[in-house]
């Protein structure tokens, strides 16, 4: 049977006939509701999707719901799946899935190649794109309970409904200015699978480390691939665990022994006597034993030549008038790393602005700036660039 737009689907004939209907068309839109405050895992309440023409709701708390015929969708390397802000949606897709979808369009960086800004929340984009309002008193729903009402089922399908629109209306924008290839490469990286690995041992890497000793970077690493199967194990929060700072205190200070422990500061009193600390001293301790082992292996220090006084923010002038000259946010033409290579005199391959498009947009510009062959100034409050 079919469900009505407001009614969720909850029974495999109804799921059928909906992933048939979706296949018809040559993207996806998607978007899920889902709660994770209190766990590792994100707890998925409801998969919200869309083509040209159709629209539905799935309940995937409904345990007789087998959700392969959608996965199936949206494995489907032949249809554009469309999200906005991909990245949380893409990682539950991803463990559904086993590999990242591919391939993707996110709205919220397509929006920064039209112009409509960084990081856009989605009623911002709604708004600006397709001059509507949303209407955001059920944003902060519980939805996991049963029943939901119509007005919340409404407001989850018009996160797909508003999407479906906004993505038409972009894509023919991008076409028409001939910018889709800009960010065709953001878009893609979207896509990997590095970005969704949860790994315990490679967990040291969503951290910063503050030394380079081998001894303290092998606790570190011991003690965050720890905490990562921890949390797993018990599908909490990495932080209801371990904090961040603990981990790195415990690598600077190396306790082994409980009163050692109740000496460090970020390390709640106690907690290595704790059931949640179980494994953690072990942890310690073998990466004591075999340091070459648990050391990430980590990149030559480069001793980077000292930036010229004023270098970066002329590039960072010259960024911003290109940006409002063009209409496109400056985090997508250059970053700041991006700014301070240049600045140092830097032009390999490895810069992004000094390719493509961006190399055409400001790349040939900031490398006159820096020769002399282009100046800037400013005129009734705006910047100007001259050829000398």
């Amino acid at each position: 049977m079919n469900a009505t737009p407001l009614e969720p689907i909850c029974d495999q004939d109804a799921l059928e006939a909906a992933c048939r209907r979706l296949s018809e068309g040559d993207f996806l839109c998607v978007d899920t509701e889902f709660h994770r405050e209190k766990t590792y895992w994100p707890e998925l309440c409801l998969i919200q999707v869309s083509c040209a023409g159709f629209e539905a709701i799935i309940d995937p708390l409904n345990e007789a719901l087998d959700l392969a015929p959608l996965l199936a969708l949206i494995a489907d390397e032949d249809r554009i799946k469309v999200f906005h802000a991909a990245r949380q949606d893409m990682e539950i897709f991803t463990r559904l899935l086993g590999a990242p979808p591919r391939p993707v369009f996110d709205t919220q960086i397509a929006a920064m190649a039209l112009g409509l800004g960084d990081s856009v929340s989605y009623d911002n984009l709604v708004q600006r794109v397709l001059r509507r309002r949303l209407d955001k008193s059920s944003q902060f729903t519980d939805w996991k309970r049963r029943p939901l009402t119509d007005k919340q089922l409404s407001y989850a399908l018009g996160d797909v409904t508003h999407l479906r629109d906004a993505y038409l209306k972009m894509m023919g924008q991008l076409e028409a200015l001939g910018r889709l290839d800009w960010v065709t490469d953001e878009m893609s990286a979207l896509s990997d699978p590095a970005l969704y690995n949860t790994e315990p041992r490679l967990a040291w890497q969503r951290l910063k480390l503050r030394k380079p000793q081998k001894e303290y970077t092998a606790v570190f690493a011991s003690v965050a691939a720890w905490r990562e199967q921890m949390a797993q194990d018990l599908d909490r929060p990495r932080r209801r665990i371990l904090k961040d700072d603990a981990i790195q205190e415990i690598a600077d200070q190396k306790p082994t022994s409980d009163q050692a422990f109740d000496r460090l500061r970020a390390v709640p009193k106690g907690f290595i006597r704790s059931k949640y600390a179980e494994g953690l001293q072990d942890a310690i301790e073998r990466a004591i034993r075999d340091v070459d082992s648990w050391a990430p292996a980590l990149p030559p220090r480069q001793h980077n030549a000292e930036l010229p006084a004023g270098a970066p923010e002329m590039l960072k002038v010259l960024l911003k008038a290109v940006s409002d000259e063009e209409n496109v946010v400056p985090r997508l033409i250059a970053n700041a790393a991006d700014i301070d290579k240049l600045a140092r005199g830097e032009t390999g391959p490895d810069i992004p602005a000094m390719q493509g498009w961006r190399y055409e947009m400001f790349g040939r510009k900031a490398r006159a700036l820096l020769s002399g062959q282009l100046a800037l100034s400013f005129q009734n409050g705006t910047v100007r660039l001259f050829e000398l």
